[in-house]
């Protein structure tokens, strides 16, 4: 028996057809994202959820939005207070609603980050940074983290974007700035430590003149109280011990003397 190849392969060609477009009526939702619709161009409002979805095939497509917390590393610059330029590393984590998700794609696209975030992100921390001189930068980190949370709050809430958590990875100033703030602290300790040692030859030298002090009123005092304590008997009586037993041999006064002996 001969096989006319002519006939066979136009069912062939309607069975291959047919595979592909069972297989391209079901679509997956992978775990922690949802499913924008988009039918002959249309962004479709109803988002799909984690699981299996039926779709139209050759009609409708399916984009898959990331709806878990994602993190996002920034780096760009700011001018301080004191007008220093601001190196700044951030680390943004946010997430996008569910909710929200065929919004996203249909008025911004799938490149929401940069259109969106990094925008955000660098507007904020400009108006953050210029509230502190750079010193006071690196002491209020967490402070300025806190308002880069608030601040892209603000602005990305409204598009269904939430920003967790921002962390400040790295503050860099320019090589002259660097130096500058070495030498104030070099200054800064210098100044420390000779305060240091004339609050020790102060407290010395006061130590010294309390001992001083408290000598000599001891000394008053106990010459008060030998004072007090010699009365004329006394007196005689320590002549008397310490009298050799020998007479004087001589009497008067400076103009007149007399030998005793004789």
């Amino acid at each position: 028996m001969r096989i006319d190849i002519r006939k066979i392969i136009p069912a062939v060609m309607v069975l291959i057809l047919a595979v592909i477009a069972s297989f391209g009526t079901f679509i997956v939702v992978e775990p922690g994202h949802t499913g924008v619709v988009v039918t002959m161009g249309k962004v479709e409002e109803t988002v799909l959820q984690e699981g299996v979805h039926f779709k139209m095939p050759f009609v409708q497509r399916v984009i898959q939005i990331d709806n878990r917390i994602v993190k996002l590393e920034v780096e760009t610059e700011a001018f301080s207070k004191d007008l220093q330029t601001v190196d700044t590393t951030l680390a943004i984590n946010y997430r996008i609603d569910q909710n929200k998700s065929y919004s996203i794609y249909k008025n911004v696209g799938s490149n929401y980050e940069s259109v969106l975030v990094v925008p955000a992100v660098n507007e904020v921390l400009k108006a953050i940074v210029s509230k502190y001189t750079a010193e006071e930068t690196v002491s209020n980190r967490a402070l300025i983290s806190d308002g880069l949370v608030e601040g892209l709050n603000e602005k990305l809430n409204s598009f269904g974007l939430y920003a967790t958590d921002v962390n400040i990875i790295d503050f860099d100033f320019t090589e002259e700035f660097i130096n500058a703030i070495e030498e104030k602290q070099v200054a800064q300790q210098q100044l420390l430590k000779a305060e240091t040692e004339k609050q020790t030859a102060i407290t010395n030298a006061q130590a010294q003149a309390e001992a001083v002090k408290i000598k000599a009123e001891a000394e008053a005092e106990a010459n008060r109280l030998l004072n007090e304590s010699l009365s004329d008997q006394v007196i005689e009586y320590y002549k008397i011990e310490k009298w050799d037993g020998k007479l004087p041999t001589v009497a008067g006064n400076a103009s007149t003397i007399i030998d005793l002996t004789e």
